[in-house]
This record gives C-alpha cells, structure tokens and sequence, in this order.
C-alpha cells in the first residue's frame, strides 16, 4: 500500500498555476514546476500524471477563480450600467499592469500557445474565455445604450470585446508599453459610448 500524499492537491495547483502564469505552458519546465510547487518529481507524476493534465487542472483552477471574478464584475446588477461593468473589467486589467503584474491572462497565454495544437487545451480556453464573453453579452444587456440592439448584433458587439480583452491581456505580457494599453482601454469606452 503506498504512502498517503502529504500535500494539499488545491495548493499544488495554485502554486503550478503561478508557474504557468509566468513561463507559459512551454516556458514552464519540470524543475521550475518542482521547485514552484515544493514537489518531488514522483509526487508530481504520481498525483497529476503528466504536465499536460497538470496543466488542465490548472486551467480549470483559473477558471474557477479569475474567469468566475471576472464574470462576477460583468454580472453584478449592484452596477447598474452594464457598460460600466465592461469598463471597469478592462480598468482593472489595466490597473493590474499598472501595479506590476504583467503576466497577462492565463487563458489568453494558453489561447496562443499549447491551444493551437492540442483539442484538449483548446476546449479548456474556449470554455473560460466563452465565459467571460457570455459574461459581456449580459453585461450589454444591461446598459440602455445596447440593450436595445439586436441578438445578432450585440453577440457581434461582445465578441469584439472579447477579442479586445484578450489582445490587451496579450499586450501587456508581451510588455507593450503603458500608453499603448491606456488607449486600448479607451478605445473600448469608444466604442460603447
């Protein structure tokens, strides 16, 4: 009978979802897994099996904590505007620039990395970035300028917001300079005014 694990699996992946968040998928090597999540290289392959499935856990922990922030923000009828919770999402990931952090979105990281050659992966971003963007759709819903557009056009509209937050996430992990971001987050105000 084999040992019982003597780590907690959630704080496993939320230190190996750190190490992805910085290297990449393709960055992060074993030895920076093993030293980010305090494992040995058995414990790792033992509990998660490969990098792969460590990684699609790792995904789904995002998920469940910044895709679900973000979806909150865009949902909460404490902000009555729905406009104004599109604006403050891509604020705050301005700010987040701003404060240092540069890593960019997980998802956006993966959506143009590991997703373009692996289904498994791809379904993972697909599904928190189809969050996220179902998230807009009734955020548009409830601002008075767009409620009134049709299905088609507001879809439309929240894919193309979708596509600006994920160009501004990859921006500011390619380390684009801070004006440039500043007027991505405008350009958005732009278009929903």
């Amino acid at each position: 009978m084999g040992r019982p694990r003597s780590f907690d699996t959630d704080d496993a992946i939320e230190k190996a979802m750190q190490v992805f968040w910085t290297h990449g998928y393709e960055g992060a090597s074993l030895p920076d897994l093993l030293d980010g999540m305090g494992l040995t290289r058995g414990s790792l392959y033992k509990a998660f099996t490969d990098k792969k499935t460590l990684f699609l856990k790792v995904l789904d922990h995002y998920e469940g904590k910044a895709v679900r922030a973000g979806v909150t923000l865009l949902t909460d009828a404490g902000i009555r505007d729905g406009a104004d919770r599109i604006m403050a999402m891509f604020t705050n990931s301005y700010r987040t620039v701003t404060e240092g952090d540069r890593r960019g979105c997980l998802l956006c990281t993966a959506a143009a990395g590991p997703s373009m050659y692996d289904d498994e992966i791809a379904a993972a971003v697909s599904q928190g970035l189809g969050a996220l963007r179902d998230g807009i759709d009734v955020a548009l819903k409830a601002s008075p300028k767009h409620a009134g557009l049709s299905e088609e056009d507001r879809g439309a509209l929240a894919d193309m917001l979708i596509a600006q937050y994920i160009g501004l996430r990859t921006m500011a992990r390619a380390r684009i300079d801070a004006d440039t971001l500043r007027n991505a987050v405008r350009s958005v105000g732009v278009m929903l005014a």
